[in-house]
């Protein structure tokens, strides 16, 4: 980076918290075939920063009037998608009529921030080109861009050594911030950026002091780790490993329709699921089904974007190959087997349809246990076994239909919750 100065604090937020502009421009998700805005910018805990992360401020005091949001220039589920001719420029026009509108207010720009990969957003892999309108866009209207290099930094997107280089070797972001793998857990940040934006900081008289910020015994820590990079290779190994694991990925992608995207750079990697293929609706539940299994199987995953749907690789950088197909064979074997289950069920659920069709008229009706009249409710994901002694109807009763087994006396059902669509 062709940066001058260097700010170091002892976490990320620190860093973030430093740049204090008076307008703000960040980033918002859109939901596919929803008119409402699912914004998932994040940037940190402190007040300062959950004011511009929507991911956090729209569960608090909301937005506040200082803080503009553009869209993510998401390709997968955004406004503009793989199959638009220009989605670069038009993700950009998005940020350049916000900038527009703010004028019309009487507002002026101060920044631009963005993750360089918005994780938090659902790991999503800016169109290259991007940023390099948005900065131009900002800049002239007196604004700087800040690249959030927290999480993504250092190697981790293999092919270079900072993601915001992703968007071409020529872009440089007028500010870039650093933070968690610069120190491998021991607390340190730093921001960089030009001698110009750094001396008009100065400049203002107000003086910043940090306690910790750049002691030996952190500068030491992170130039063992620089020196690690370096000797380890693990920017090279990052490219390796993470272009196997998205290759393992992808053919899982072929197998299970469930699968709907796999996206990222290196050891920064998204599995998009989805209940459907044409409108790419959010697997939300799959997603969480599949971690907490995945949790019983000694695999620590996590979801991300709106939806909660997206799976989310960021492991160690010392994450290997051997690694990569155990996470994906236990993911490919957890999939088949729910699949198979499934299948199961459906199979179960209409050979007792058949069965007990011939035995009660299900049109408004609800079945009660023999001695509790009251409905019993539908579980999820259980086999059907069905006798039907003892078992009493009251029709009318409520306009729904549930298909009880008779067990012992009672009513009980067995059986996946779209039996009451069935019935």
């Amino acid at each position: 980076m062709r940066h001058r100065k260097m700010l170091f604090c002892h976490k990320g937020g620190q860093i973030l918290d430093n740049v204090k502009p008076k307008e703000l421009v960040i980033m918002r998700k859109l939901l596919f075939s929803s008119a409402d805005c699912f914004l998932s910018a994040y940037h940190g805990h402190l007040t300062s920063l959950i004011d511009i992360s929507p991911y956090k401020f729209r569960n608090l005091e909301g937005q506040k009037e200082w803080v503009h949001v553009a869209p993510v220039p998401d390709t997968y589920r955004g406004l503009y998608r793989e199959d638009h001719e220009d989605p670069v420029t038009a993700y950009a026009n998005e940020v350049k009529n916000i900038i527009e509108q703010a004028h019309k207010k009487g507002r002026k720009i101060a920044a631009f921030f963005a993750e360089s990969l918005p994780s938090v957003g659902g790991q999503i892999i800016p169109p290259e080109g991007y940023f390099q309108k948005v900065a131009e866009h900002v800049h002239k209207a007196g604004g700087v861009f800040v690249a959030d290099e927290i999480q993504v930094g250092f190697g981790r997107v293999g092919k270079h050594f900072w993601a915001f280089q992703l968007q071409g070797e020529e872009f440089i972001p007028d500010i870039v911030t650093m933070g968690k793998p610069i120190g491998n857990g021991h607390p340190l940040a730093c921001v960089a950026t030009t001698k110009e934006i750094a001396e008009a900081f100065a400049a203002t008289g107000v003086e910043y002091f940090n306690t910790f910020g750049g002691n030996p015994v952190s500068c030491a820590i992170g130039l063992a780790v620089l020196d690690v990079i370096e000797k380890e290779q693990l920017q090279v190994h990052a490219t390796e490993v993470g272009n196997f694991l998205m290759k393992l990925l992808t053919e899982q992608k072929i197998k299970h329709p469930i699968i709907g995207d796999v996206r990222g750079s290196g050891l920064f990697i998204g599995v998009d699921l989805i209940k459907d293929q044409a409108k790419r609706t959010p697997a939300t539940e799959e997603a969480e089904y599949l971690i907490t299994r995945l949790k019983e199987e000694y695999i620590l995953l996590s979801t991300d974007g709106p939806g909660r749907n997206v799976l989310k690789f960021k492991p160690p950088m010392c994450f290997t190959m051997e690694d990569a197909k155990f996470v994906v064979d236990t993911i490919d074997k957890l999939l088949t087997a729910k699949m198979a289950d499934t299948k199961h069920i459906g199979k179960s659920i209409t050979e007792s349809l058949a069965f007990t069709s011939k035995q009660f008229t299900f049109s408004n009706r609800t079945f009660y246990s023999k001695d509790a009249h009251t409905p019993l409710q539908v579980l999820l994901w259980q086999r059907v076994v069905f006798t039907y002694s003892n078992c009493q109807s009251y029709p009318n009763f409520i306009g729904e239909s549930h298909l009880l087994d008779a067990f012992d006396g009672f009513c009980i059902i067995h059986a996946h919750s779209v039996l009451n669509k069935l019935v």
